[in-house]
């Protein structure tokens, strides 16, 4: 049998690292700017946890996406799939709601879900999360998307647009899935096998379906926005207003829904021009009741996740990954036997400083300048029996041909100089 990853995983090459450290730098940068801080979870957690806080009608339930299993000890335990309910338990497990008001929380790792693979949507994927605990104002959720649309901008993205929209409160949810029943029900049939459930169990989770069958029935219905309450419809319209401040570009979705239970108020996307119909980098919303369902203090909050490999693909489509910087400013090539101690000894003193590389056993100076060459150094050091007499290395610009012999103590100020 041949070996090869699992469908759904995918491997992180060492010429892909310089990207995903691109884009984590600039998640610290712009959240810890806004005084966030960074929180590690563990990548599997009671199976409960999870259960409780996305709700019975989410894909992770309905569609079995969750990596459920029994360890040795017969407890039920699941793989992450989001990142929400194992930040929010570690929030009410350390007592983090003693901490000043607000708290934000930012993470970053693997997920497991069990879903269809496609371009960007994996069974083993990464995502950034940021939580904002404490909180019930809109100025909160509009610093969310602020903070989702500025890491993306620090990311070298420049064609981001927010989409925002409203679930509405409790309430108003209530009224708009009973408008769909009515709506939907005599037309049950036309709907796909996966709709027909969430109708079922949530019918405004038919609004997520990417089915073309469904766009057909769904066409002319009313959408969330079009049921908010007053209090609902005035904490949207702040929001609006503090973006429209704050200079981030935004369009208003009406049918904008999140794909967990415990949303409520204020939902948003990013989106990005440039990586096909699937164009949606991260997105988020607010989440009032879910903290206190948990076992926690009743606490509001809202937060957002983007995708890694979907911003990496967007990074990728706008050229905006920096050159890696993993090119070795110096090859040694040992002549004979005896350089070959001789090179390794000088590569590790000058690694202090500069990237060293050298041939572990003798070669001639073609296949030595070759080897040189494949690993991109600037320089390639010739080490043998002439260079020892004279206690030298023999250098050559890789780039220029040019060629100048330097004095071993002299060495690391040569390239402290030209680096």
């Amino acid at each position: 049998m041949k070996w090869q990853a699992v469908k759904g995983t995918h491997d992180v090459l060492p010429e892909q690292q310089a990207a995903w450290r691109q884009l984590l730098a600039a998640v610290e940068l712009e959240l810890g700017r806004a005084g966030a801080r960074e929180l590690s979870t563990p990548v599997f957690e009671y199976s409960e946890v999870f259960e409780k806080s996305v709700g019975e009608s989410a894909d992770l339930v309905v569609q079995k996406e969750m990596y459920t299993f029994e360890d040795r000890g017969g407890r039920r335990l699941t793989l992450r799939p989001e990142f929400t309910a194992g930040v929010l338990r570690a929030f009410i497990e350390h007592g983090m709601h003693t901490l000043p008001t607000p708290v934000k929380l930012w993470s970053a790792g693997p997920l497991f879900r069990a879903e269809n693979v496609q371009r960007g949507r994996y069974r083993q994927f990464h995502q950034v999360n940021l939580e904002i605990i404490g909180l019930s104002q809109a100025l909160a959720d509009a610093e969310a998307i602020d903070l989702l649309y500025r890491t993306l901008r620090a990311c070298g993205l420049t064609r981001v647009r927010m989409r925002v929209g409203s679930v509405g409160d409790p309430d108003d949810r209530a009224a708009y899935n009973a408008y769909l029943r009515r709506e939907l029900e005599p037309l049950r049939a036309r709907l796909s096998e996966a709709s027909r459930e969430r109708l079922r169990l949530n019918p405004m989770r038919v609004l997520d379906s990417k089915a073309e069958q469904d766009a057909a029935v769904l066409e002319g219905l009313k959408r969330p926005i079009d049921f908010l309450g007053g209090a609902a419809r005035a904490h949207l319209d702040e929001v609006l207003e503090r973006l429209r401040d704050w200079d981030v570009p935004f369009e208003i979705d009406p049918g904008i829904v999140r794909g967990l239970d415990y949303y409520r108020r204020t939902a948003f996307e990013a989106h990005y021009e440039g990586i096909g119909s699937q164009s949606a980098l991260g997105g988020g919303g607010r989440y009032d009741g879910l903290i206190e369902s948990l076992g926690g203090p009743p606490l509001p909050a809202v937060g957002w996740a983007m995708g890694s490999e979907r911003v990496l693909d967007a990074m990728e489509q706008e050229q905006a990954v920096a050159a890696p910087p993993d090119r070795p400013v110096l090859f040694l090539v040992p002549l004979d036997e005896d350089a070959v101690n001789e090179v390794a000894a000088l590569a590790v003193r000058l690694r202090r400083a500069h990237r060293v590389e050298h041939a572990y056993a003798p070669r001639n100076p073609g296949k030595g300048l070759r080897d040189a060459d494949r690993r991109g150094a600037v320089y390639a050091g010739l080490r043998g029996a002439s260079e020892r007499a004279g206690d030298e290395v023999q250098l050559k610009h890789l780039g220029s041909g040019e060629q100048t012999r330097v004095r071993v103590a002299e060495l690391e100020r040569f390239l402290q100089e030209v680096s």
